[in-house]
């Protein structure tokens, strides 16, 4: 069975940065194409950013945070796990953030597995 861990959510102040991780576990073997969705109150889940596995290029993000946010590997070597690098993080971030992935190379927008979500706050 596949496990994601997710860390690094917090409250924050309106500009500030924070940085969440998350590793997949379960499958020795197995590489995942990995990325975050998250989920605000009131609202329906929405996608934040995405990573394949085969090219460090091949990153998706939602137009609300282009610019400021990054996903990418935690380190060269690691298949299966990420971070996603947020900066000038504004109230509309403020959502639950949940990590997703799925299995293979390529990220694709219906992930197979989902972490149990980590809370981001941000307040002016």
């Amino acid at each position: 069975q596949v496990r994601l861990a997710e860390s690094g959510g917090g409250s924050v102040q309106v500009g500030d940065s924070l940085r969440l991780s998350c590793a997949a576990s379960g499958r020795p073997g197995s590489v995942f194409s990995m990325g975050w969705f998250r989920q605000a109150p009131g609202k329906e889940r929405e996608f934040v950013a995405g990573l394949s596995w085969v090219g460090t290029s091949d990153t998706y993000y939602a137009d609300s945070v282009k610019g400021r946010f990054t996903i990418s590997r935690d380190n060269a070597n690691s298949k299966n796990s990420m971070r996603l690098q947020m900066n000038s993080l504004q109230r509309d971030d403020t959502a639950v953030y949940y990590c997703a992935a799925t299995p293979g190379p390529k990220w694709a927008m219906n992930p197979n597995y989902w972490g149990q979500g980590t809370q981001v706050t941000v307040s002016s």
